[in-house]
This record gives C-alpha cells, structure tokens and sequence, in this order.
C-alpha cells in the first residue's frame, strides 16, 4: 500500500512542531540551550518554541524544597564538643547560574551547599557557649549566619529562606545536661509550688464560704426556733389560762398533778414538807 506523497512530508512537519514545543508548569522555571550554550534563560511557566535539533529546554521547579544534610559536630566556645543535626530550606534563584555552577544537578547543589552552612554555623557555635546553644533563642544563632550563606549560595544560582536544627545531642555526663536537667526540676518545682499554692487559696476561700453559709443557716435556723417556741409557749399559756377561767378547780387539780408526777418521776424520791402544807392537798383523804 503506497502513502500519498504528502503524509510523509506532514509526519515530518508534525515531529519537527513537537520538538520545537516545551511546556513549563507553575513553580517551574526553564532555560534554552543552543548547542550547550545558554541563550534563554527565566523562561515562565506556559508553552514556548524552541529550534528543532538545534536548541533543548531545560526544565526546573523553583518551589521552595528541603535540603537536609548529617549531623556535625562542633566546638563551643568553652571547647566542648555538641552535635547538631540541621535542614535548610531553599530555591533556585537564578536559573542560568544554577546550570553553571552544576550541570541542572540538585545532588551536586546539596553538596557544594553543605559545606557552606557547615561553616557559618561553626562560626556562630563557636562564639558561644554550650548553654546559650541549648537553651538560647536557636533562631537567632542560626539567622546571623543566613546572609553570609547566601552569599555562597548565590554562586550557585540558589536562595537559602530559613535554617533549622531538628537536634542538639550533648556529651552524656556533663555538667550542662545535670545543669539543664536542674533547670526543669526548679521551673517544674516552681510551677508544681504556684499551683499548690492557688489550690491551698482556693481552697481556704471555698472554707470561708462554706463556714460563712453554716453560721448564716444556722442562725436563721436558731431564730426560727426561738420565733416557733415562743410561739408555742404563748399558745400553751393562752390554753392554759383558757382552761383555767373555764374550770379553776380543775385546773388547779392538773397542776398539782404534773407537778407531783415531775417531783416522783424518778421513784426514788423523798421530799420531806409538813404535814398540812398546800402542796399536799390533793393527797389528803379527806377531799
């Protein structure tokens, strides 16, 4: 089956479009080479053209990425020995100098940088102390040294935003970490003291209130007890003279009983009263 003599001629076309075409996304950045030679560089994300088999594209994320490297170690300035593991975060900055400097490689970038921050931050450990590392402001020690990094870096078309350190791993035994760990006790010691010491004040005004409500309900209770009783007694003494202007013999009679079952109420008593005194007449036989 023979092709027209056109499709060849448009299949050429066709591939000749295609190598010509590269597309950069967003976060990326590209550069042209023209026979290994930059000649565009920066290019932004959307579709641009190239020469067929003369000119290539590379392609590069700019978006911020994560360099991490191995713990070292490090001398204070009192010469005690601390390791510190850290990660830096950076960009390409400047395309065309990152191809320069290594070929389009990020393994060759992370290690040329490495050293770089090793450096600076031997310098700034060095200028203090064990103490003022750990338990200091580590941001600080770290953003001092960030403009002379980036000065290294830029020979390397890169950026370095921000530095870290995950961790500082001390000499086991030493003074600082039975210093660091006395430091804990005493701030824990305190805190654990500040919160007795609100309890213990929350808990003597919780008692005064309660005291303070008992001695009130109490003294309600006792006044009205003694409103009830006097009541009481005021309406025993209204029976009582009620009764005794109905019938006053036999009220007189009740009296003396009660009070001859209160003076006997024990069956030991004796009480010795002459014979005709009133408070036997009831006991007479003769009434």
């Amino acid at each position: 089956m023979r092709f027209p003599a056109w499709v060849p001629a448009l299949v050429a076309a066709l591939l000749v479009l295609l190598s010509s075409v590269f597309v950069v996304n967003e976060g990326q950045s590209a550069l042209v080479l023209n026979l290994g030679k930059v000649v565009r560089s920066d290019i932004g994300p959307g579709l641009h053209f190239k020469l067929p088999l003369i000119e290539s594209a590379r392609v590069f994320d700019r978006r911020l990425q994560i360099l991490a490297a191995e713990p070292e170690r490090y001398l204070t300035s009192e010469k005690k020995d601390v390791s510190v593991d850290f990660f830096a975060i950076g960009k390409i900055e400047n395309v065309r100098d990152f191809y320069r400097a290594t070929g389009g490689d990020e393994s060759i970038a992370t290690q040329r940088l490495a050293p770089i921050i090793k450096d600076a931050l031997r310098n700034e450990i060095n200028a203090h102390t064990l103490q003022q590392v750990v338990s200091g402001d580590r941001a600080k020690v770290l953003q001092a040294q960030l403009v002379a990094i980036n000065k290294g870096a830029a020979t390397l078309g890169v950026k370095i935003s921000d530095i870290r350190i995950k961790r500082i791993d001390l000499p086991t035994g030493g003074e600082v970490i039975g210093q660091v760990y006395r430091r804990m006790s005493a701030q824990r010691k305190q805190v654990a003291s500040q919160l007795r010491a609100e309890g213990e004040e929350q808990s003597q005004k919780i008692q005064s209130e309660a005291d303070r409500q008992r001695a009130v309900i109490a003294a309600e209770a006792e006044r009205d007890a003694q409103k009830l009783r006097g009541e009481g007694d005021a309406e025993a003494a209204r029976l009582y003279a009620e009764a005794a202007n109905r019938d006053p013999s036999f009220y007189a009679f009740q009296r003396s009983l009660e009070a001859y079952r209160k003076s006997f109420a024990d069956g030991d008593a004796v009480i010795v009263l002459d014979r005709n005194d009133p408070f036997l007449q009831y006991m007479r036989s003769d009434r």
